[in-house]
């Protein structure tokens, strides 16, 4: 059976109310533009979505955000977010706020089917409050608990018929580790090609972990921040 859908709105169709999912990307680099907004126009709700952070106000998953459809974040930052600050302070949005490197390895984790893992990332804190607590070779470190999902969404660059993914440079991120540890993980590409035509030796994601493939096209690309400097005599001061 084919993986390719025809349409964003076809391969999102099983995501119900309620639902956990897993979202790659890094800010803006990389995440899964299409299927974010294919997703909202849906008006699906009560979403526990668990990613590095939540886009900004206009874009990626802060248009989930606005929209209030997202009723837990499992991340590890809030960034230029200003929805997320408001709705988190009115008690609307549940927030769990996880170390970045605990939450790569949770999702990695939970991908490779390992419930659980000892780190010392977090000990003496309030990440640390209810956790077990166990001393290794003198040292104190606490259980975090892998992560899986229902659904998974990544993006990468390009993919084969059967599935295989190629990430591209930095949007690479938390996209691989998302694609695992997702019961059904829907991968949007910008271009698709025969099987044979991608080399083994620089695939991301194999085409075991992935369930739904779609091509899009007109990705936004956007830049989060852009911060540049300009040297003294460049411009012309009046």
């Amino acid at each position: 059976m084919s993986k390719i859908n025809e349409s964003f709105k076809s391969a999102i169709q099983e995501i119900q109310d309620g639902a956990t999912i897993i979202v790659g990307g890094f800010g803006l680099s990389g995440i899964p533009e299409k299927s974010i907004l294919a997703l909202r126009d849906k008006g699906v709700k009560d979403l526990t979505i668990i990613s590095n952070n939540c886009g900004v106000d206009d874009w990626g998953l802060g248009l989930l955000l606005a929209n209030k459809q997202i009723k837990k974040m499992i991340s590890s930052y809030v960034g230029e977010n200003k929805i997320f600050e408001q709705q988190f302070l009115s008690g609307e949005l549940e927030v769990e706020l996880v170390p970045q490197g605990t939450l790569a390895e949770r999702i990695r984790a939970g991908g490779a089917g390992i419930p659980g893992f000892y780190t010392a990332t977090g000990v003496g804190t309030k990440i640390a409050e209810g956790k077990e607590h166990k001393e290794f070779d003198g040292k104190m470190y606490i259980l975090e608990r892998g992560i899986t999902a229902d659904f998974a969404l990544v993006k990468a660059w390009k993919a084969d018929t059967l599935g295989n993914l190629v990430y591209r440079k930095t949007a690479r991120n938390f996209n691989p580790l998302a694609a695992m540890a997702g019961k059904a993980t829907i991968a949007e590409v910008e271009e698709i090609v025969e099987p044979g035509e991608l080399q083994p030796d620089q695939i991301h994601t194999p085409s075991i972990f992935v369930q739904r493939l779609l091509q899009g096209d007109g990705y936004e690309k956007r830049i989060e921040r852009k911060t540049v400097q300009v040297e003294k005599g460049d411009f012309s001061w009046t």
